[in-house]
């Protein structure tokens, strides 16, 4: 058994699901794929287009890291490829090192990937807290929203500079350049998109929108710099085979750069792996997952590609499509080889403000910006590590806000463990106050389970609270958080708890927490956790959660017994 086990943990999801594989799960990763396909292609030209690469390296990434990623990688349903996270940084690297050094910082960027897969650092990227993670995507979006404006608008710009406070300038000069034309289609793509998620998730908001604003520009002749008037269009044919140019010295110069490709990759496909998870009731293995990033991130130079990790909003698509397996990644690599080899011609024809309206809602989708207001009810020390985290990657580079992130997710794990060292007498009042806290003298009833945090509950902690909804369906109605032994809690283990009481309260089971000590109860009060689950089922001790967990229980009963009485 232990053999078995040893010999199945490097194993692809893609081995391990063919196991049990049929007709009937490639009919929906053959669906899902085809679909994701359609939606990976505006977004892929659109993310080369913005890192100062042609349409086609994209679509060339995203066939060949999409192929990899899937069929090596520690995920079920995870689509890889080009992603926004990577758009500032590779521009930057092209400027400064041309194409050349993107492909070579690409290789390294990739062995360092293959190299913390292979020594369990899968594990380990969620040392990484909450604030810096926010502050990245935050830095990210604003700074792709910013390269996409003169497309947007259609402005006259021969360069766009690549400092943000400079690039802003530029623009506000040109702003008096805008093109009616350019502004009206990128404007209407940005609102098909949302007409399309808003009737449902389902539909394939920028595809439609991609082709509609394309038909338009063709039929009424508008005046809209389109890819074949910038580009020449794309060439036709299989990506072409070509090992890139290997310069020593580059590789000093580099060193940086790779390091934060390989770290943005590692966040982008576990944070990407562990949505998928929660969409398709998986679970991924994360130093799989690594290696399988690494392997694409070396191969897709080969064929003039950049860099690619986990795509979230592509991977929700795939689940939301129907996937059952990592076939649907692979098929859906298998559906841009063909737009390739059989519709290039046609991509042509598509606008570049119609792409930089894709890239808009992107951006806006990746900034988490609905997670700020939730942050600024949080610690000082939240919130200051998250504003120098989101300062650094905006107005500084992506390499230095990694470093920085790195040392402050230290320096603050560092600070909350001390803080929850205390020292102090055992008298009589303090053995007294613990009475309704011990569970031994304590009756659980059938209706309810305990469940106990032990210890700081930080960054890097967090994944461990996965064991309370491993198994939802075997659960009873009520689960009881008991916190008297947690020392301390920060943004991410509030963060790790609501998504807990999400999936329960989907599964139609209610979490009360109990016995939260000083720092924790503070955090949560301050945060007004009470909104998430409910202030009455926060409790003080044990004794007054399976009082409140006995209320529960009850008044499910009579919901049920009225729901079954006839004629009611």
């Amino acid at each position: 058994m232990v053999n078995a086990f040893s010999d199945q943990r490097w194993l692809p999801k893609s081995v391990l699901c063919l196991r049990d594989y049929n007709l009937n799960k490639f009919s929906h990763d053959l669906v899902a794929g085809v679909t994701v396909g359609l939606v990976a292609l505006p977004l892929a030209m659109a993310f080369a287009i913005a890192s100062g690469l042609t349409p086609q390296a994209g679509i060339y990434c995203a066939i060949v890291t999409g192929f990899l990623i899937s069929a090596l990688g520690g995920s079920k349903t995870q689509i890889g490829g080009p992603t926004g996270a990577f758009v500032v940084v590779v521009a930057g690297i092209v400027a400064a090192h041309g194409v050349d050094g993107l492909f070579m910082c690409t290789v390294m960027a990739g062995v360092l990937l293959v190299v913390m897969g292979m020594t369990g650092f899968g594990t380990a990227v969620k040392f990484i807290p909450r604030p810096v993670v926010i502050g990245f995507t935050n830095g990210i979006a604003i700074l792709i929203a910013s390269t996409q404006v003169k497309d947007f608008f259609g402005l006259r710009l021969d360069n766009v500079p690549s400092i943000f406070g400079l690039r802003v300038q530029a623009l506000a000069r040109s702003f008096p350049t805008l093109s009616w034309s350019a502004t009206l289609v990128a404007v209407g793509t940005v609102l098909l998109i949302v007409v399309c998620r808003t009737i449902s998730i389902r539909i394939p908001g920028p595809i439609i929108a991609l082709v509609m604003a394309t038909g338009a520009v063709a039929i009424f002749k508008l005046p809209v710099e389109t890819i074949g008037t910038r580009f020449g269009g794309i060439p036709a044919g299989l990506p072409h085979l070509e090992v890139p140019k290997f310069r020593s010295d580059l590789i000093h110069g580099l060193l940086g750069p790779a390091f934060t490709v390989a770290m943005l990759g590692a966040i982008e496909s576990l944070m990407s792996a562990v949505v998928s998870d929660r969409m398709s009731n998986d679970r991924h293995n994360p130093n799989v997952e690594l290696v399988a990033q690494g392997v694409a991130n070396i191969v897709s130079p080969m064929f003039g590609g950049l860099p690619a990790t986990g795509a979230i909003a592509r991977t929700a698509t795939n689940i939301r499509s129907g996937a059952r397996s990592p076939v649907a990644g692979m098929m859906h690599a298998v559906t841009l080889l063909c737009i390739l080899l059989f519709a290039a011609p046609l991509v042509s024809y598509i606008p570049m403000c119609a792409l930089a309206g894709i890239l808009m809602v992107v951006a806006y989708n990746m900034g988490e910006w609905f997670e700020i207001p939730q942050l600024l009810k949080l610690t000082k020390t939240d919130i200051s590590v998250w504003l120098v985290t989101f300062a650094l990657t905006v107005f500084a580079d992506l390499t230095v806000s990694v470093e920085a992130g790195m040392i402050l997710a230290a320096l603050l794990f560092i600070s909350r463990v001390a803080a929850t060292t205390t020292v102090s007498q055992v008298t009589e009042d303090y053995v007294e106050d613990g009475r309704v806290h011990i569970l031994q003298d304590k009756d659980i009833p059938y209706y309810a389970t305990i469940f106990r945090i032990h210890g700081p509950f930080l960054f890097g902690a967090t994944d461990k609270i996965s064991v309370v909804t491993e198994h939802l369906d075997r659960l009873p109605p009520v689960v009881i958080l008991r916190l008297r032994n947690m020392t301390a809690l920060d943004a991410t283990g509030m963060y790790a708890i609501a998504e807990v009481a999400k999936q329960l309260h989907a599964h139609k089971r209610t979490l009360i927490l109990c016995g939260a000590r000083e720092q924790p109860a503070k955090l949560l009060d301050q945060a007004e956790f009470q909104d998430v689950i409910g202030a009455e089922n926060i409790c003080e001790n044990v004794q007054e959660a399976l009082r409140r967990a006995e209320e529960v229980f009850e008044r499910m009963d009579v919901k049920s017994a009225t729901a079954a009485s006839p004629g009611v």
